[in-house]
């Protein structure tokens, strides 16, 4: 006589569900925060992650972190897949050290729009602006190595958009930008030579005479 098959045995891993990704994804952003992720790091675990079919899979992407982090409840994600800025006769600045969103909405209505991803946390490797201008400007920063692609466009308005990445750069993040400049202004430049990034608020300042 055989003997039953031990438990689970022959039965495929459970599926992991969109609230257990985001639990890693918000385990991750802290251990980024802590000093024990890079940025590299974080964007490829979030990125298998959000990839991951079952719960075995997630947990490789936190087995070498503390034991208190992993079980301390996880904060709010939804920054992390969208967020929305808006100027609206305003300039709105978001610079330094943030957590972007995998797809956000920028707007600017009378307004200047300033965001400089050159230092900032992005959730993955590919992200995607949808930048759109009435009236306004928009500036955006963009890591040196990083790979623009542009699907906007242009109505009685200007956009200027890098090409690729330097000869020989380390690969980047894949940074899609879409949306429409009208009467309007949309510019996006790299990050200086070695990591020092354009101060995105004297470029524009000193430009926005410029149309």
């Amino acid at each position: 006589m055989t003997s039953a098959p031990e438990e689970n045995q022959f039965v495929p891993d459970v599926r992991a569900s969109d609230a257990e990704r985001d639990e890693v994804a918000a385990v991750l952003s802290e251990a980024l925060a802590q000093g024990r992720l890079t940025s590299a790091e974080l964007a490829e675990r979030i990125d298998t992650a959000y990839a991951a079919k079952t719960r075995a899979e997630l947990v490789p992407l936190t087995a070498d972190l503390p034991a208190d982090l992993r079980r301390a409840p996880a904060g709010p994600i939804a920054a992390v897949e969208r967020q929305q800025l808006n100027a609206t006769f305003s300039k709105v600045i978001r610079s330094g050290r943030w957590v972007a969103g995998r797809h956000t909405e920028a707007t600017a209505r009378f307004g200047a729009l300033i965001v400089n991803l050159a230092d900032a946390v992005l959730p993955g490797r590919e992200i995607t602006l949808d930048i759109n201008t009435f009236c306004g400007k928009a500036i955006i920063t963009v890591p040196e190595n990083a790979q623009v692609v542009d699907e906007g466009g242009a109505l009685f308005g200007k956009r200027a958009v890098t090409g690729s990445a330097p000869e020989g750069a380390e690969e980047g993040p894949l940074i899609r930008i879409t949306g429409k400049s009208t009467f309007g202004k949309i510019v996006v430049h790299r990050s200086g030579a070695g990591g020092d990034a354009v101060n995105p608020a004297i470029w524009w300042w000193e430009n926005r005479h410029q149309r």
